[in-house]
């Protein structure tokens, strides 16, 4: 079966046209007492008042190194739709991150968090760097993605708190949380509660307004409660207004870091593609681009594409 076959389910769910780009790599910013932090800026060729999607990447298994160049599929499509993407490499990255017997290694989470903290402080300084698109970013409008690890520091900037310390950041907006991990503590097997200490996340006070994507076929080794624990965000966190899970994949939602990355452990672009539309519909909607975005996407979701995943959204009050 050809990949237009494949994707010919995702189809059904609509979006815009795509547009023209420019992409500038490596944009750095200077950090006190380490190396820059290295960005990836990929925006509309055109327009203005863009809206701004920061990207967290994943740890990534031993075999696989996120960075800024990750997440194409996702990256690109936001922005050849009118987003401004930009793509951190994190201080956990194995390549372009923090040496390895740096204090906080290997995950570096605090990092992590700082980091997306200093693309928000220094937004003019980013511009700057990128002349094409210098002038043309709304500030104002801000979301954040994370995947895996990524979706670990989205959560404390959208409002998640850890052993009662607050990340929260009045400047985002709205999130989006990608196969993110769940609660910690005695919800992880001994072993993995002792390893990530981290993970201990309290979703309760998650108020920015968040959708939480899972694969119905993750089934996580840190925990004995199977994929059902990627969406304890969702049930805790009052922010969390919906839950899209994709039927058939995993925790690489078929192919988010690339087809062929090794993080990609089932290739599935149908579910790729529904990905793509179902999350660039949410911030549409979210950001106020388009009030109607997300209600077309999920009537295609429980309709024609209904194959490749559901629903779910809390009553509003």
């Amino acid at each position: 079966m050809t990949t237009n076959n494949l994707i010919d389910t995702a189809l059904h769910i609509p979006t815009s046209d795509a547009a023209l780009t420019v992409a500038y790599s490596p944009i750095r910013l200077d950090l006190s007492g380490r190396q820059a932090l290295e960005l990836r800026l990929t925006a509309p060729a055109s327009g203005n008042k863009l809206p701004i999607v920061i990207l967290s990447h994943g740890y990534g298994p031993s075999n696989y190194l996120p960075s800024k160049d990750g997440y194409a599929p996702l990256a690109q499509f936001w922005a050849e739709r009118g987003f401004a993407v930009i793509q951190p490499t994190h201080a956990s990255s194995r390549v372009g991150g923090l040496p390895a017997e740096t204090e906080g290694a290997p995950f570096f989470w605090r990092e992590r968090v700082e980091e997306v903290r200093a693309i928000l402080d220094r937004l003019p300084e980013i511009e700057e760097q990128a002349p094409a698109v210098a002038g043309r970013l709304d500030h104002g409008s801000i979301a954040v993605a994370g995947h895996s690890l990524g979706g670990h520091t989205v959560s404390l900037l959208l409002g998640a708190r850890l052993h009662g310390e607050e990340f929260y950041d009045p400047r985002i907006s709205a999130g989006i949380l990608l196969t993110a991990p769940g609660r910690g503590g005695k919800d992880l097997t001994e072993e993995n509660a002792a390893r990530f200490p981290f993970f201990d996340l309290d979703f309760a006070h998650l108020v920015t307004p968040s959708l939480v994507v899972c694969g119905a076929d993750d089934n996580p080794r840190f925990t004995p409660r199977g994929p059902e624990w990627h969406a304890d965000a969702y049930h805790d966190g009052p922010g969390a207004r919906a839950l899209l899970t994709l039927h058939g994949v995993g925790h690489g939602l078929g192919g988010i870091a690339g087809l062929d990355a090794k993080e990609t452990e089932v290739e599935a672009p149908d579910a790729l593609e529904a990905t793509k539309r179902m999350t660039l519909a949410w911030l549409r909607t979210v950001l106020g681009y388009d009030a109607a975005a997300w209600a077309f996407a999920c009537a295609a979701l429980a309709g024609p594409a209904s194959g490749l995943g559901q629903i779910e959204e809390k009553s509003s009050r």
